[in-house]
């Protein structure tokens, strides 16, 4: 058994396929959504599923034109325990719409801090004002999804108990594989971030990095057991979040 943290398989070319797939491997897969409107329209679709969930999600980049959604947000809240992904980006591509991003993301947090949710962060050149808000707002079981911050910045994430999801393309650069050498082995988890990434095989992901499956199961099970008790006040529980 392989577990993806963070993919995309709401917007590969035949999710359908590609889930019946990963069922019969019994691979678990958690399926990032880009708005709270796109994991509305998938949310049927994957509840039949065993090993794959859908996160719900508010992806940064597009927070500034979407903020209307974020009423949709807060209705779809108690459908899933999955949330993702959120976040800040910085970037090039992301700082024009920086004060937008803030805000909709502090109000997602606000939302997040009254819940018991797993949450996977998207944090591209913000990483420390990401880390910032998530500790102002008390969020906790949280996944640093590609991180590709400062290093000084991991020890803070550490202390906190933040889990990092890494990919075999982080494995491969001198800066991934100094992130990874600083991180603690019962706080990895893995990634693949497919359909964007194509560099994504989990298999060799854990082969760089020496680990095997039972230490990534070990530790989403960790992770699994920090939520389990809220879920008795989720509606269909034992089909909606948990993966035995």
């Amino acid at each position: 058994m392989i577990i993806d943290t963070h993919c995309h398989f709401d917007m590969m070319p035949n999710p359908e396929q590609y889930l019946k797939q990963q069922e019969v491997k019994k691979n678990i897969s958690i399926g990032m959504t880009n708005l709270p409107s796109h994991f509305l329209l998938g949310y049927e679709h994957v509840r039949q599923y065993k090993f794959s969930r859908l996160a719900l999600g508010f992806h940064p980049l597009y927070a500034s034109e979407n903020k209307s959604e974020l009423r949709l947000f807060n209705q779809c809240l108690d459908k899933t325990s999955y949330i993702g992904e959120i976040g800040l980006d910085f970037s090039n591509e992301g700082l024009k719409t920086k004060d937008d991003q803030v805000f909709v993301l502090e109000k997602v947090l606000q939302l997040l801090s009254k819940k018991n949710k797993i949450v996977s962060v998207h944090s591209r050149r913000a990483e420390k004002v990401l880390f910032e808000m998530l500790v102002t707002y008390g969020i906790k079981n949280v996944i640093f999804h590609w991180y590709s911050g400062p290093l000084s910045l991991i020890p803070k994430i550490v202390e906190h108990g933040y889990y990092f999801s890494i990919n075999e393309k982080m494995t491969k650069t001198n800066s991934g594989i100094e992130i990874i050498k600083r991180i603690p082995h019962n706080l990895i988890l893995t990634e693949t971030d497919a359909p964007f990434n194509k560099i994504c095989s989990i298999s060799n992901t854990l082969t760089n990095i020496g680990l095997g499956e039972n230490a990534i199961y070990d530790n989403f099970s960790r992770l699994i057991s920090a939520i389990r008790l809220s879920l008795i006040h989720i509606s269909e529980p034992t089909r909606l979040d948990v993966i035995s």
